[in-house]
């Protein structure tokens, strides 16, 4: 298999980076156009729901039965862990919460026979929690990981 070198760019990382550059055999390799360093976290969240967006729309308009357990299982292998890899960093007052929500209203509606329920409704019935008791969820087991790590560390 010949290795793609139009496919490989560079991402330099670090504030004081010099930005080396780099090649492959005899031809330079580009740098990439984007830079995560110099996006603030409310851009990065706007970029996540954007990805997970598109993939939901993919799901929608691919799949013909928008029945429960269909929906579902693709929700929560492709759509939802894009959504919580970001879900630690929420600040409650920013509005990205509501962005990033969104995206799983949006889900929801896919499913047929939750019409006219509300979205609480929606997703108990789904067996799903809002994104918000999910980042609830996790700062939880980060608490108690860190709780029983210490009463681990008393017995040494």
């Amino acid at each position: 298999m010949k290795f793609n070198k139009s496919k490989c760019r560079i991402f330099h990382l670090g504030w004081r980076n010099p930005g080396y550059t780099y090649k492959l055999g005899d031809e330079r390799l580009e740098n990439s156009p984007m830079d995560w360093g110099l996006l603030n976290m409310s851009q990065q969240r706007t970029l996540v729901a954007k990805r997970a967006d598109s993939v939901l729309q993919c799901i929608k308009h691919s799949i013909t039965s928008h029945s429960k357990e269909v929906i579902v299982p693709l929700w929560t292998a492709l759509v939802q862990p894009r959504l919580e890899c970001c879900v630690q960093f929420w600040v409650p007052q920013y509005k990205d919460i509501k962005l990033l929500e969104c995206v799983q209203r949006r889900a929801t509606k896919m499913v047929k026979d939750l019409e006219g329920k509300t979205y609480e409704e929606q997703l108990r019935s789904l067996g799903l929690f809002t994104l918000e008791t999910r980042r609830l969820r996790g700062d939880l087991v980060t608490v108690y990981n860190f709780l029983k790590m210490g009463e681990w560390m008393g017995r040494c």
